[in-house]
């Protein structure tokens, strides 16, 4: 599969932490990071993740946010 999107990150999922609507993923990164995604629990279900899923971090956005008070 080829795809535009140029931040691509291979890891694996460290756990899923489904609510009623979102389900909260943990990735172990291959370069040694951690990240969390929050993506709908259907897509979660539909992609069958669970911990030790290999997944590929697609990053798209315009921003990035952060506060500290």
């Amino acid at each position: 599969m080829k795809l535009s999107t140029r931040n691509q990150l291979p890891g694996s999922v460290t756990a899923v932490i489904t609510g009623e609507a979102i389900a909260v993923v943990k990735i172990a990164l291959d370069r040694g990071a951690e990240i969390t995604s929050a993506i709908t629990k259907d897509a979660a279900q539909d992609l069958g993740l669970v911990e030790g899923t290999r997944v590929l971090a697609l990053i798209k956005s315009t921003e990035v946010a952060l506060a500290v008070d």
